[in-house]
């Protein structure tokens, strides 16, 4: 399979995650330009994290609205996975492929450090190598990460199980003092209701070897490369 990995101007874990996919995996990957407009030929998606488009207007919301988000909507149609890391989980709200939205976090600054997060759902194409509840260790790098929606859609994330990661402790206690930006629910990371769109702000890019301090987030690229090739 390959795999597309989205740069947009101002895009930075772009390589990363291109390293991680290549170099840990060994499996096919290919930056792709934002003007570019079609994506044949691609069996999943990446939207890495950075700052696209400077963040101007809100996170994500200028580069949700290039044309080549249209063809990452047909490919998901299609049942294909698709990942959005940090900036990527904004342009993926932003553009309605993931409900809710992300905000400034609650203390507004920018926080860069390890965070747990607890598995909540394995039967997605990003969690099928995890168990339910695991803890994982995977670091955070935002600003505007708190994760907002009302209460009646909250529930139904709730009650669909499209929570897939939450803010937690080292024994998976999700308190107040372990939500790194506000998060309602301690939330991490969604999926859509089918499980094949992931939206997360930790980078589990950064936790894919054990040589920069844990290789916790390998598992979910596995897991994505797996239900690709399906």
């Amino acid at each position: 399979m390959t795999v597309a990995i989205i740069q947009f101007g101002g895009s930075n874990c772009d390589n990363d995650v291109l390293h991680v996919l290549q170099n840990v995996l060994g499996i096919d990957a290919e930056l792709v330009w934002y003007k570019e407009e079609k994506l044949d030929g691609y069996e999943a998606v990446v939207i890495p994290g950075g700052f696209s488009y400077g963040d101007y207007l809100r996170s994500g919301a200028i580069a949700s609205r290039t044309p080549i988000m249209e063809s990452v909507r047909k490919l998901a149609d299609n049942g294909k996975p698709v990942m959005g890391i940090c900036n990527g989980f904004q342009i993926l709200t932003e553009s309605g492929l993931l409900d809710g939205a992300l905000t400034t976090n609650s203390y507004p600054k920018f926080k860069c450090e390890w965070s747990y997060l607890k598995v909540e759902n394995t039967n997605t194409h990003f969690t099928s190598m995890y168990e339910k509840g695991q803890v994982i260790r995977i670091p955070i790098a935002h600003k505007d990460g708190k994760y907002y929606h009302d209460d009646i859609s909250l529930q139904q994330l709730e009650d669909n199980k499209q929570v897939v990661f939450r803010y937690v402790d080292e024994k998976g206690n999700p308190t107040e003092a372990v939500n790194p930006n506000g998060s309602r629910n301690n939330i991490a990371g969604i999926t859509n209701r089918m499980g094949n769109i992931l939206g997360m702000m930790p980078h589990p890019e950064r936790a894919s070897e054990t040589i920069i301090g844990s290789d916790d987030g390998l598992l979910m690229f596995k897991s994505m490369v797996e239900a690709g090739w399906k």
